[in-house]
This record gives structure tokens, sequence and C-alpha cells, in this order.
């Protein structure tokens, strides 16, 4: 990572629809260099992917949670499963695998606070591996849109 990809990032995360060519003139580079210096990004698995953001609000689900939860026992096999649980649900936005007292950390975007009830009741408090469960409704959400190399 040089000063170049560094920038080239921090472009792409402020405005991901960016032309390679808008990006190239505001660098001072050729297109071409731009290209290549992406592609590169891309081939070294520094850049993941593009992606749009929603507002969770304006597609039905504007209410957010962080659900706290312990797996017993806490082996591989039951952190799995129970990992490959949430992926399937459709109201998970994120999933942290954590030490300490969780062991998961789950962000949720919901209709409602019955719909929330439900996701912990119905779905979550069922799961037999589950031991204890926490759930804060969220206020506010943010997150740094630009993160460069450390």
């Amino acid at each position: 990572m040089d000063e170049l990809d560094s920038a080239l990032l921090r472009m792409l995360q402020e405005d991901g629809r960016r032309t390679n060519r808008e990006m190239a003139q505001a660098l001072g580079i050729a297109p071409s260099t731009c290209l290549e210096r992406i592609r590169s990004l891309r081939q070294r698995g520094i850049l993941t992917g593009f992606h749009a953001d929603v507002d969770l609000a304006a597609i039905g689900r504007g209410l957010q949670a962080v659900i706290a939860v312990r797996v017993r026992p806490p082996t591989r096999s039951a952190i799995e499963a129970f990992q490959s649980f949430l992926e399937r649900m459709p109201e998970v936005i994120s999933v942290f695998v954590l030490t300490g007292n969780d062991d998961f950390l789950i962000h949720v975007a919901v209709r409602d606070t019955d719909h929330l009830h439900a996701v912990v009741l119905d779905k979550l408090t069922k799961r037999p591996e589950l031991a204890d469960v926490r759930t804060s409704v969220v206020y506010g959400h943010m997150r740094r849109k630009v993160v460069g190399p450390a």
C-alpha cells in the first residue's frame, strides 16, 4: 500500500460510483494506471467488493437492535451451528463473534417492537444452545464510511 493506493481506497469509499476517468483526473494519473491500481487492490484482497447503502427505515426496517447472546456449551460445533443459523435470518444485518462474557453481538433491523419481540422469542430463544440473551434497542448508528490503513 502506497499513497496512491490509499487515495484510491479513500475515493472509492467516499463514492463507489466514481468513474475511473474521474479518479485518474483527480489524482493526476493516467486512466490506465488508475484501472491497474484498482485491479491490484482487488487481486490483493484489499478491495473486497462494492455495495449500495440502504435506508433501513425506507424499506420498512426502521427499528434496529443489538442482541448479545451466550452459547452453551462453548464448543466449535455449537458456535458454528448458531452462526450458520444467524446467516439465514433475514432480520440480521451483521454478526460479531466475541470473546468474553458474550459469544455473539447480533445487529438486527426489523419493522417494529413486535417484530423484534418475535425475533427474540420465536427465533433466538428456541435455539437449544442459547444460554443467555440481552437485547438493546439502537437509538442511533454511526459507521465510518472511509477507513484507511493503520
